[in-house]
């Protein structure tokens, strides 16, 4: 992973933070992110610390908000000429129904949304890295179904619900991704990390296995040699792995895209 460079959001706490841990432990430039600078400053000397690895930076940006996600990606465009390695890790997990100052549901803003417009933001970086790599956190907990008119919630909502609509989401973005950049050197894959004991588990359902258990596939997706051309695809385990049937409806992943486009007001040129 030497001269690889990896944006990892949601780095400053649970999986995402053990992920850039072992990134940086293998030699990886990390690119740290996480809403409270302060809180990502102590992460960063931990890192440098544990791994003795000093490149390591910190952006700072509340994904809640796409104003700040933009003013973060153009900070991150005057720090860094190329990325190897983006990883969609952020994620909440929200009991009851809010909004973001864009007036979008909370829980859709920043486990779907954000990740779709950071990378479409920062996809020019991204095809300067190639191959590069894409990797976006999901979860076996992703829907089943999608109601398009229940989206951010508004015929009725349940934290659940909402999370899980969200991780379905997830995937297919990553399936329409994948299919839009097929021959550009870039890979688009999606993942289950597990039932780990973070912030976000113990939100929703309880606790579970240790962050070292979590970060196992994002590390695999993003420094396997054996993945070098293979994109499209949901892995949990380390292992490929089949997502719910919806997932792979190439009309409803299309309508999605367009839905998305339309909220952040990014349209792409993939």
């Amino acid at each position: 992973m030497k001269n690889k460079i990896v944006f990892i959001t949601g780095s400053t706490d649970g999986i995402g933070r053990q992920t850039a841990l072992e990134l940086a432990r293998m030699g990886a430039t990390i690119l740290l992110h996480g809403r409270n600078q302060e809180k990502a400053k102590v992460v960063l000397k931990e890192i440098k610390d544990t791994t003795k690895n000093e490149n390591v930076k910190i952006f700072a940006a509340d994904l809640a908000s796409q104003s700040r996600i933009r003013s973060m990606t153009e900070e991150i465009h005057k720090q860094c000429d190329r990325i190897d390695i983006m990883i969609n890790n952020a994620g909440v997990f929200l009991t009851n129904r809010r909004t973001t100052e864009d007036g979008l549901e909370m829980t859709f803003a920043v486990n779907h949304l954000a990740p779709f417009l950071l990378t479409l933001l920062l996809l020019d970086l991204i095809e300067k890295g190639a191959p590069s790599r894409i990797i976006n956190v999901s979860s076996m907990a992703h829907s089943s179904a999608i109601d398009f008119n229940n989206l951010q919630g508004e015929k009725g909502h349940s934290g659940y619900e909402a999370y899980s609509l969200s991780k379905l989401c997830n995937i297919l973005f990553t399936y329409e991704l994948a299919e839009r950049l097929e021959g550009k050197g870039i890979t688009v894959n999606c993942l289950h990390p597990g039932v780990i004991n973070t912030k976000l588990l113990r939100a929703g359902w309880g606790g579970g296995s240790p962050v070292t258990e979590g970060s196992k596939t994002s590390v695999y997706l993003a420094s396997a040699p054996e993945l070098d051309t293979v994109s499209g695809k949901y892995f949990v385990n380390k292992a490929q792995a089949k997502s719910s049937s919806i997932s792979y409806d190439r009309d409803v992943g299309k309508r999605l895209w367009k839905i998305s486009e339309k909220l952040t007001k990014v349209y792409s040129h993939v």
